[in-house]
């Protein structure tokens, strides 16, 4: 109300300040003719007094009921609170660790495979050992000491073409140096192999490898190699694979006994116990 009274009296003194600067207009000679104007009907005055108050009643009314708050429908009760609004840290979800399983394994049988497959290990659906599953690795070693030097080098390769049942190829590699001679002896094998589960990250494994040999300077001989190992699941597609192997191996070689006369064949038998731990990938 005070805003409206405020506007009310600046729009009378911009139309007195307009009257004013009119040519002949005197303020005092107005109100004189106002005066005698309205003297001779007083009704008519009254009449207009009463219908300003009325009016700015009405106004003065309308205005204290627009301030009043509005009730609450349901007393007594709050309202729900705001939600936090799904920005910044509020989207994110809460930190927890996430532990994934090893897959589920073959029990003991033999099912056939249908091919290669992929992406086996933990977050699969193909745990280690079942039909389809391809391992590539490998294992390595060395060994000094005075006057004598080793080094072998066995990449592999296993496809299992069954559950449990796997077929490997083994190429090993040996350098030998003594000081005084050095030789180099190369072994082929093909490895049938069955693995038993003990749970889902630890199996067992026998196998028996057959395949060929040679040795620089002596010839190429037949081998065979009985191997007795583990296969443990390393994070999740590793397979850590310690085992112990007897390499039978055979190596024939001509020696001439004297000059002229006819060379003689000799068939030299080897064995030796080997100790390697290997590593694949499941693929």
């Amino acid at each position: 109300m005070a805003s409206c009274f405020r506007g009310a009296a600046r729009l009378l003194h911009k139309a007195k300040v307009m009257l004013t600067k009119a040519r002949g207009f005197h303020p005092k000679l107005a109100q004189r003719r106002m005066s005698r104007h309205f003297t001779g009907d007083r009704s008519t005055m009254h009449t207009i007094y009463k219908t300003t108050l009325v009016f700015t009643s009405l106004i003065f009314a309308a205005s204290l009921a627009s301030a009043q708050p509005t009730a609450d429908p349901t007393p007594g009760k709050t309202d729900e609170p705001t939600p936090a609004s799904a920005t910044g840290d509020d989207a994110l979800p809460a930190p927890q660790s996430d532990h994934d399983e090893q897959p589920e394994v073959a029990s003991p049988g033999i099912t056939a495979s249908g091919g290669v497959i992929s992406q086996a290990g933990v977050g699969g659906l193909i745990g280690y050992g079942r039909a389809g599953v391809l391992e590539l690795g490998g294992s390595a070693g060395f060994t000094f000491a005075s006057d004598y030097t080793q080094m072998n080098v066995s990449p592999t390769i296993g496809w299992f073409l069954a559950d449990n049942f796997e077929m490997s190829a083994i190429l090993a590699v040996n350098y030998i140096d003594t000081g005084d001679s050095s030789s180099t002896f190369w072994t082929a094998l093909l490895e049938p192999s069955y693995h038993v589960p003990f749970n889902r990250s630890t199996f067992g494994f026998i196998g028996l490898g057959t395949g060929a040999s040679h040795v620089s300077g002596l010839g190429t001989g037949f081998a065979v190699a009985p191997r007795l190992g583990a296969n443990i699941m390393i994070g999740r597609s590793g397979v850590l694979t310690p085992s112990l192997a007897y390499q039978y191996t055979t190596l024939s070689t001509d020696v001439q006994v004297a000059p002229g006369e006819t060379d003689v064949t000799l068939v030299a038998l080897t064995g030796a116990v080997r100790f390697n731990v290997g590593f694949t990938v499941m693929w």
